[in-house]
């Protein structure tokens, strides 16, 4: 993984840890879900604390990082307050903005590179859905991060009333892989910003990476 641009060292960043099981691994598209979900959830909790709203001004940068199962409990008994995002054997659980120079140990030492879960042909669809960029080639983690964006931005200027039927429904996630012909085909519905890399990791700046769109059913 080659870094493009350095992270500010005093910028806040939400780390949003993704338990993956090698012995028995969810899919890319559940872990895609989950951390999206996982980082709103976790805003959800307090959204008008400091940290947040400081976060929310700058760009929500987001750290995706990877815990084995073992890992993956220690951090739900450091921080008790979590609420776990799970979508078929995906959990994910997203914390609080810390800054960027500051991370608890425990979240510090857990791997951001190389998180990559196995794909598969089922297609997870809901009302809400994130389309992603196939032709980037992303790996899980990048394009974990990259639907989290495209959640967050899109709550933000939803209106209240999609928000709360969305919640009741306990906030589903479907993720789409779209060809370039389809992102661009499918941008113009989009429910909040097209997202654009700032090129940290992976991709170039100003990339377009994803965003969300509602699929309606009649």
């Amino acid at each position: 993984m080659s870094e493009l641009r350095e992270r500010d060292p005093d910028e806040l960043v939400q780390a949003i840890i993704l338990r993956i099981d090698k012995e028995d691994p969810s899919t890319e598209d559940e872990g895609l879900s989950a951390v999206a979900r996982a980082a709103v959830i976790a805003y959800l909790r307090s959204p008008h604390e400091p940290e947040w709203q400081t976060w929310s001004e700058q760009a929500f940068a987001k750290s995706v990082r990877r815990a084995n199962p073992k890992m993956f409990s220690k951090v739900l008994e450091v921080f008790p307050e979590a609420m776990v995002s799970q979508v078929g054997k995906a959990q994910a659980v997203g914390l609080p903005p810390l800054p960027a120079n500051d991370l608890p140990k425990l979240i510090a030492k857990l791997q951001v590179s190389g998180t990559q879960l196995p794909k598969s042909n089922e297609v997870l669809v809901a009302e809400v859905n994130i389309g992603i960029r196939k032709s980037l080639q992303m790996s899980t983690g990048k394009a974990a991060a990259q639907s989290a964006h495209a959640l967050f931005a899109w709550l933000t200027e939803e209106q209240g009333e999609r928000i709360e039927r969305w919640l009741s429904a306990h906030a589903p996630v479907g993720i789409q892989h779209l060809s370039d012909e389809d992102f661009e085909r499918l941008r113009v519905q989009a429910a909040g910003p097209v997202i654009q890399d700032a090129g940290r990791t992976e991709i170039e700046p100003g990339s377009e990476t994803a965003f969300v769109y509602i699929k309606t059913t009649k």
